[in-house]
């Protein structure tokens, strides 16, 4: 018997789906069929009382990818808003979080920054100060503690409502404890990060969807991320990425001008008359050459 669900939660090649009576099947994949991530609606065949097997992906609005050294791999889809989780401390990474925005811009996804750990004071404007560059593009900024979870809440839960989120964050950001207040059922665990190091151990392992069914809503966990997949974008997939380019790209002399060298570009025009945050045309360059290079094997 055929029925739909979501997938949410997903390992190797096996899934957890939801059906839309409320159960859930632990279900494997058809055939070679790969690619399957949480957050894909999908038509699966019933086997026995508690599997499925899925026969079939419906058209997804949009995918994020996770990224290493060698391959980018989809983990999420059908995404409305990006979470992005920094932290007065310890440093966030300014790289991470501008390849994060570029991710959500690409796919059509909202972009809002959540800035945790705002109790510490005697860090708080330091991280504001790195974050002016990203205010000034009209991202959304939440800033929040969960030592006051009853705040947290009514700064979030509102977005959350009607629409499937995404929380990512590096590791240390405070991700995980921000989900044990939005969704308390996770029981997601959190651990000290090292201050001598900077650093944290991922104390998420697998992407997970959560369900908040008293604001219709659906909240996608991952793993605190060390790199973010953008290897699969094309090059006007990577300008979507950098909406402050748009009012110049008209400008440009050549219609395939990569607004890198290009002689007449309006892009580095602008970036010479500082309308455009050198920071953020570093950033492009990087991404755009990365995605340009030659395939590793």
């Amino acid at each position: 018997m055929m029925q739909s669900g979501r997938v949410i939660t997903a390992f190797g090649r096996h899934f957890t789906v939801k059906l839309q009576d409320g159960t859930t099947r632990h279900s494997y994949a058809k055939g070679k069929k790969t690619g399957i991530c949480v957050g894909d609606y999908v038509h699966v065949e019933l086997i026995g009382q508690d599997e499925a097997r899925i026969v079939d992906i419906l058209e997804r609005k949009n995918l994020l990818y996770r990224s290493d050294e060698m391959r980018s791999k989809q983990f999420a889809a059908n995404v409305d808003i990006l979470f992005i989780v920094v932290a007065v401390e310890p440093n966030f990474s300014e790289d991470l979080l501008g390849r994060a925005l570029v991710g959500a811009w690409s796919a059509q996804i909202k972009p809002i920054i959540i800035l945790n750990k705002i109790d510490l004071s005697s860090n708080y404007q330091a991280a504001k100060d790195r974050l002016k560059t990203y205010l000034d593009l009209g991202i959304e900024l939440i800033e929040v503690s969960t030592l006051n979870p009853l705040d947290l809440k009514e700064k979030l839960l509102p977005i959350l409502q009607d629409h499937t989120s995404l929380l990512l964050g590096q590791s240390a950001m405070g991700k995980s404890s921000i989900l044990n207040v939005l969704v308390p059922a996770a029981q997601a665990h959190t651990q000290e990060y090292s201050v001598a190091l900077g650093t944290g151990k991922h104390t998420t392992t697998t992407t997970t969807l959560y369900e908040l069914p008293e604001i219709n809503a659906n909240l996608i966990d991952s793993p605190g991320f060390q790199s973010f997949g953008l290897k699969h974008l094309q090059l006007n997939e990577v300008i979507a990425g950098f909406p402050e380019f748009t009012p110049y790209l008209d400008q440009c002399r050549f219609y395939n001008c990569q607004h890198l060298h290009e002689p007449g570009c309006g892009v580095l025009k602008a970036l010479a008359e500082h309308k455009i945050a050198a920071e953020r045309h570093a950033l492009y360059e990087r991404i755009l050459l990365e995605c340009t290079a030659p395939e590793r094997y």
